[in-house]
This record gives C-alpha cells, structure tokens and sequence, in this order.
C-alpha cells in the first residue's frame, strides 16, 4: 500500500471515530457511475466526511472540488489535497486563470465522481446560502451524470470555524435521491430544484 492511500485511510477511519458518521442513503444507493455529490457547506472537514462514507471502491474514483486559495497554502495542505485526496482545485482569485468548468468536466470525462459544494463558501448559519450557477454549467455540459445531494448534520459543530481538531460529537450525512437537469430546464429551476432536495434531507431543526 502507498503512503497516500494509508493516509487516507486512516484519515477516514479518523474522521468516522470521532464523529460517529452514519450514513443514510434514502432512495438511492451507491454507484460506480460518475456522479456529482452536492451537499450544504459549514466547515473544511466535510468533504472528507463524505469521502470517508462512501464504500472504499467508490472513494478511489471521487474527487473533491476545492479552493486553491486554501488548499495550497503550505506544503502539508498541498500535498493532503493533491496526493492524497486528489482534488479538484479551483482557482477562485480575481482575474485571468484556468476554466473551472474544464476543471471539473475532465474527471467526470474519465469517469470519476466529484463532491462539490455549491454555496461557494462556508455557510455558518441555519439554512442554505444561495447556490452558484457552478452546478448548473456542469449539468448543462453533462445531463447524463447524476446530481445526488448530501445533507451533513453536526460537523459545522463538530468542527467550527478555526478549530483543527475535531470536537467529539455524532454526525450524520443523508444521501437523497439523485436528479438529472430535465430537457430545457432554465438555470433558476435547476438551481431550486438541487436547493429544494438538499433542503428536504434536513432535520426538521435546521
């Protein structure tokens, strides 16, 4: 085994301890297609939860789409994000830079998944942030791929804003059915619809 994939195994393993995830998969099931996984947005250890859940075959094959800005800042974070969980990076600064819709259509091309979060930002409040048109233009470019929204439940708490480990507390992550973007769908109405099935897997507290 490389020293990558023990880091992230163990980074998983690490990651399932502590919160105590469980997994929920309502009307769907887990698949070797190339899928995009959407979820809300509250802290830099989500996609790792939802890495972490997913079965061990499918986590070779799914990506998470990440802010350059952040994650190349210093030599360990670079090396997480590009060896070991191979990320999506994007570039989000101001002015000229590479397509990120071409960033992320080349993994879903080879068959690979991505997460993505489509608040762009980390959301610190009840509720949903309105979401970017990112997932829309990924839709458009590739209506055959799934879009599978994921609701996260207590990592926001779990890990809040500048804490770097965790603070024990159960977390829970609802995979609900996935969608596709229907014939002539406008972008507002795809972008509701992803908004609207994220929303239904909350608990009735959020």
């Amino acid at each position: 085994m490389s020293l990558e994939r023990f880091l992230a195994a163990a980074l998983c393993q690490f990651a399932k301890t502590v919160t105590g995830v469980r997994a929920v998969w309502l009307d769907n099931a887990p698949s070797p297609a190339a899928r995009v996984y959407f979820a809300n947005h509250r802290s830099h250890g989500d996609f790792l939860l939802i890495w972490a859940s997913l079965p061990g075959a499918l986590r070779a094959l799914t990506r998470p789409v990440a802010g350059a800005d952040y994650w190349l800042r210093g030599r360990l974070r670079r090396y997480l994000i590009e060896r070991v969980f191979r990320g999506v990076l994007i570039d989000r600064r101001p002015g000229p830079r590479d397509d990120p819709l071409a960033t992320m259509l080349a993994p879903l091309a080879a068959g690979e998944s991505l997460i993505l979060f489509p608040e762009g930002t980390r959301n610190l409040g009840d509720g949903l942030l309105p979401f970017k048109s990112g997932i829309h233009h990924l839709a458009l470019a590739r209506p055959e791929v799934e879009f599978v929204p994921v609701w996260i439940e207590n990592l926001g708490r779990a890990m809040p804003k500048g804490s770097l480990i965790p603070v024990p507390l159960l977390c829970s992550l609802s995979f609900g059915p996935p969608l596709r973007l229907q014939a002539g769908e406008p972008r507002s109405a795809f972008l509701s619809r992803c908004r609207d099935a994220l929303l239904a897997l909350a608990p009735a507290s959020e």
